[in-house]
């Protein structure tokens, strides 16, 4: 198991919990915590750092502070990432807790890899032209 990609696949709920409760988020109890994309960021950010490390917490204040800030996102993926790192039961146990999704991807040159539906044109190769009738 790959816990870098474990630490972008949580980034969407966890990121949804701060942007909800802010800096607070830890201090919610997981009864209070609904079965959406909010309430599972914050089930995984109590299990991750319930115990409310220093580096931990300064990023969750800093991504409440600033939500729209990729390079915030990136501090506390980083902090998740080196969390799972250090506990690979823990990676696993994170890992169970997302909802499953479906198995995308592409290899090769070119590839495209699109998960559900497509409603618009996707176009690979060298000097590829769309022309649309007149």
């Amino acid at each position: 198991m790959d816990v870098a990609s474990v630490a972008s696949e949580v980034m969407p709920y966890v990121s949804a919990a701060v942007g909800a409760y802010g800096a607070a988020v830890l201090a919610k109890t997981q009864e209070a915590a609904a079965q959406s994309t909010v309430g599972l960021g914050t089930r995984i950010l109590q299990r991750l750092f319930g115990r409310g490390d220093e580096a931990s917490q300064a990023a969750i204040g800093e991504l409440a502070e600033h939500p729209e800030d990729a390079d915030y996102v990136a501090a506390l993926r980083l902090v998740i990432r080196k969390a799972l790192e250090a506990e690979p039961a823990l990676a696993a146990e994170i890992r169970a807790m997302l909802p499953a999704g479906p198995s995308v991807s592409a290899s090769g040159a070119r590839s495209v890899a699109v998960g559900g539906s497509n409603s618009g044109l996707i176009i690979t190769g060298d000097d590829a032209r769309v022309e649309y009738p007149r």
